[in-house]
């Protein structure tokens, strides 16, 4: 028990070093992968709006709104996508997917913008709308809503996978630092209960052929220590316990 407590600030130690490592390991893999799926998706927004832009362009100079809302409906199976709109110069929609009307938020919104923006719609969730000019906003614009609910579970698969293998690699090594304190503890506890038979029995000549003194470590070193003061005790003619009892009193 006592050498079990000696080491007791050694294991918390190892506990606290596992604990922060993962902690703060965790929080940049979850920094990391919002930031990165995020921007990607964005991104990916944004081209899928460029690309129907460049495919309307020839579809509005012949004045063909069929084709253009059958085109808008084709990008809309696309996994995340939840709305696509497109305007005129003017403001005027020319092609949408809304269903059953357009949300009062977008007909208030700005629609030559083609910035990112979050929107909150009701009924509908939160999304992220980036938007592309068709030629060069002549022609109109392209808005395209992105669900942010689609992409929250991706990056939290994302990040639950890494975090998983994280908490793993800690019960792991906090098994191993358990079993690599308890393999250093063995040999002093080894050597306690050899320096507690040296002093119990004061005889020295059947505890000369223990194992512990052939150690080449600290420990044997220590061993041999005890057993050499033993004997000069013996030799002394007075026991080591006795030495022991008279220093106490």
């Amino acid at each position: 028990m006592k050498i079990r407590r000696l080491f007791q600030k050694t294991r918390f130690g190892i506990f606290a070093v596992f604990g922060l490592i993962v902690l703060s390991t965790s929080i940049l893999c979850i920094y990391t992968v919002d930031t990165e799926l995020s921007a990607e998706y964005e991104v990916n927004t944004q081209n899928i709006a460029k690309t129907i832009a460049d495919s309307s362009a020839g579809i509005l100079l012949n004045q063909n709104l069929a084709t253009l809302q059958s085109l808008v409906d084709q990008f809309l199976e696309i996994q995340g996508i939840r709305y696509i709109y497109i305007t005129s110069e003017t403001g005027e929609f020319l092609a949408h997917t809304f269903v059953p009307g357009i949300p009062e938020e977008i007909l208030q919104s700005d629609h030559a913008s083609t910035d990112p923006v979050e929107r909150s719609l009701p009924g509908m969730g939160d999304f992220i709308e980036v938007g592309s000019p068709i030629l060069a906003g002549v022609a109109g614009t392209v808005h395209v809503g992105m669900d942010l609910d689609v992409v929250a579970l991706k990056i939290q698969r994302a990040i639950g996978q890494q975090v998983y293998l994280i908490c793993v690699i800690l019960v792991l090594g906090v098994l191993a630092s358990i079993w690599f304190v308890n393999l250093a503890a063995k040999p002093l506890a080894d050597l306690l209960a050899y320096a507690v038979d040296l002093a119990r029995d004061g005889e020295t000549e059947d505890l000369a052929e223990r194992d512990i003194l052939v150690r080449e470590d600290e420990v044997g070193d220590m061993a041999r220590l005890f057993l050499h003061v033993a004997r000069r005790g013996t030799r002394s003619g007075t026991p080591p316990a006795a030495e022991g009892a008279s220093a106490r009193d």
